[in-house]
């Protein structure tokens, strides 16, 4: 291991359809197999597509907004960049980007430890007994002007498993990124084999009168159907969230003024339109009282197992049960890929803990980022999935999404001649509408108090931090002062020849 900040840059060896992969990997994970009851449940019935499809249409809003920011600025780290430049790189923007790195220093474990919960739940259609509780604790704490703090600890053989997951996803990644772009293919056919096995078994299989069988008052547009689309809503936003991935890696990805807005918008439309296929092929299958009723049983963890189970056998549900787990994997091994950037980048910009800029002597990647967030996600796997989930998309709407889709429109108006090869269509309608959607998942939520009261936390204590910093070194508010960058940050990054291309 490497014992001083990197001299040598980042290899720029990821082509466009790596770099659609990645996102998509990152994008489909366990939450589509897994959060069908529980979007299902939050509406009660078939209307609950209405989360699916008006999650499709925030998240291309969003994709709009990430696009035109990433293909302005391609570099390692990705929103990190976008806040230090939006707001000032020696003003806001510099506490700004420095509390999305200290909320991904917890949201990004967060995302990992739910894919490894997940995959681990999932396992337990194999055998049942992985998910029974050996130890539960409930954790609370009473903080002053913030209220009450409360989380529940559990312990099983789940957990192990989802332990075991994130060590085999970091020793995987442990190389060089050239390695690790093949090896995302070699995952993507079991993503793409099991998803497509599950649509094509909805469709053949296809009951409309079960699909859209809608309870009555199913569309009356009162109190409960606006919190539970809100709640349908939360679920469909963290099933969809990855698109973003890219702009992580921007700095390992070839032409990336080009290729990063082209694999976020490509990413969107294809899960959108797998997703939306698949969840209403399933409901053709499965009727959807069932999957209510399932969404408080062991059941609600296996319920497309349960499904393929019923249509060709108990073959089908444990091959479809492997093939999920694959397609689990896959997911946590492309968002701690992503994520493993992101500090390294703040790093040797002078904005973060120094030791996150290291990058390995021999095989050129941020070690000591990945290792870090490998171990942060090994303490969330204690915790429930639903905790995990509502945490994890509460906490990134604050302080990350909202910032950035009210800050492209505030970098128009600061820097209209910045250089951006790309322009969202339709300017500032998908920004608009990306901020309303996030507003609404936050507030129209049963108990959203919880999850704001964890996003309050991490803020006071990122503030707090960065305000002690800035003090001793002179910085923004306290003085003009700023640190140099590392020289990593300023050297370009390496394009590899055509014969070494891992697209």
């Amino acid at each position: 291991m490497a014992d001083e900040t990197t001299e040598r840059p980042l290899i720029r060896g990821m082509g466009l359809g790596t770099s659609v992969l990645m996102n998509m990997l990152d994008m489909f994970g366990v939450g589509p197999f897994i959060t069908i009851p529980l979007i299902i449940g939050a509406m009660g019935g078939p209307q609950a597509m209405l989360g699916w499809i008006l999650g499709a249409v925030f998240a291309m809003c969003d994709g709009l907004v990430i696009s035109e920011l990433g293909a302005a600025m391609p570099n390692a780290g990705g929103s990190y960049y976008f806040l230090k430049e939006i707001y000032g790189p020696n003003k806001l923007g510099r506490l700004l980007s420095f509390l999305f790195i200290w909320q991904v220093t917890f949201s990004a474990p967060l995302s990992i430890a739910s894919g490894c919960i997940g995959l681990s739940h999932y396992a337990s259609y194999f055998y049942a007994p992985l998910t029974h509780d050996i130890a539960v604790r409930h954790l609370q704490v009473t903080l002053p002007f913030i209220g009450v703090l409360q989380a529940k600890a559990m312990f099983s053989m789940a957990t192990l498993l989802a332990i075991g997951t994130v060590c085999l996803a970091v020793f995987l990644l442990y190389r060089r990124i050239t390695d690790i772009a093949w090896f995302s293919k070699l995952l993507a056919i079991g993503v793409f084999g099991s998803l497509g096995w599950i649509i094509f078994t909805g469709i053949t299989h296809f009951n409309p009168a079960m699909a859209f069988s809608f309870p009555k008052g199913a569309f009356h547009l009162d109190e409960n159907f606006f919190t539970g689309l809100g709640a349908a809503m939360l679920v469909s936003t963290y099933d969809y969230w990855g698109y973003y991935n890219i702009c992580y890696l921007s700095e390992e990805v070839k032409e990336p003024e080009k290729n990063v807005p082209r694999a976020v918008m490509i990413s969107i439309v294809l899960v959108a339109i797998i997703y939306i296929t698949m969840n209403i092929s399933v409901l053709g299958v499965v009727p959807w009282q069932e999957m209510m009723s399932s969404a408080h049983s062991d059941t609600r963890f296996y319920v497309i197992s349960v499904m393929m189970q019923r249509v060709y056998g108990h073959w089908a549900g444990y091959l479809i049960t492997g093939l999920i787990i694959w397609t689990a994997f896959a997911s946590v091994f492309s968002l701690l890929l992503g994520y493993s950037r992101v500090p390294y980048a703040a790093a040797i910009d002078n904005n973060y803990f120094k030791v996150f800029g290291k990058l390995h002597p021999k095989h050129r990647f941020p070690y000591v980022s990945l290792l870090t967030l490998g171990a942060v996600s090994i303490a969330f796997c204690f915790l429930s999935l639903a905790d995990v989930i509502a945490a994890l998309v509460v906490i990134r709407i604050i302080l990350q999404f909202l910032l950035q889709t009210v800050g492209v429109i505030v970098l128009r108006i600061r820097r209209p001649d910045m250089p951006r090869p790309f322009r969202m269509w339709l300017y500032p309608l998908p920004a608009l509408m990306a901020t309303i959607g996030f507003v609404y998942i936050l507030f129209s939520r049963p108990y959203f108090g919880k999850e704001i009261r964890y996003a309050t936390v991490l803020l006071v204590l990122g503030l707090i931090i960065y305000l002690v910093r800035s003090y001793f070194r002179r910085e923004w508010p306290f003085g003009s002062g700023t640190l140099q960058p590392a020289a990593a940050a300023d050297a370009p990054s390496i394009d590899l020849p055509d014969s070494h291309e891992a697209d």
